[in-house]
């Protein structure tokens, strides 16, 4: 029998072009040409319709709305991702993505910040986006986190949810009871 390999196709960029070919923004992440990547290399998105930077300030807020020290970007980039499919079917979708993190960045601007993602400290991000709770830009980045970050099993299994269980026969004899924090 003979078996033939399959050699996968040798990556059109290295790691070093890549880098050069970006921005980083912040301590953890690098822009590109349509790409939002980590800056250690880890992980990369591909973006359809914003612009990384938006995607860039996108996992910022999402991270600052739903803090989890132990969450990695890539799991707050995955959340934010159906912002860019909607906006790539939807204009005015869109536009009021851009819109809303462009104001984020220019009330950072005013404040003497380089933007959004530019600011150190979450206690000075924080007011800048309590500024917009009302708005809908807020609320829509809000509501998709609920289901966009807290849906991926691998968030689950960073915080000990075991995923559903009618299919092992309910939970009454699979942790029910085992509450050992009260």
């Amino acid at each position: 029998m003979i078996e033939h390999v399959i050699k996968a196709p040798a990556p059109k960029l290295s790691r070093r072009a890549l880098l050069k070919k970006s921005v980083v923004v912040s301590a953890s992440m690098v822009v590109g040409t349509n790409f939002l990547a980590s800056s250690n290399a880890a992980w990369a998105m591909e973006v359809k319709a914003l612009t990384p930077e938006t995607m860039a300030t996108l996992v910022q807020v999402a991270r600052d709305i739903y803090p989890h020290d132990r969450f990695p970007d890539e799991l707050y980039a995955a959340a934010v991702k159906s912002h860019d499919d909607a906006s790539a079917n939807d204009p005015g979708y869109k536009r009021m993505i851009e819109v809303g993190t462009t104001v984020l960045d220019r009330i950072a601007v005013d404040r003497g910040h380089p933007s959004y993602v530019g600011i150190g400290w979450e206690a000075d991000r924080l007011p800048i986006l309590k500024s917009s709770g009302t708005s809908e830009f807020f609320q829509k980045i809000r509501g998709g986190l609920v289901v966009g970050l807290y849906n991926q099993p691998a968030v689950w299994d960073k915080l000990g949810y075991e995923g559903a269980s009618f299919d092992k026969g309910g939970y009454i004899n699979r942790g029910f009871d085992d509450i050992n924090w009260l």
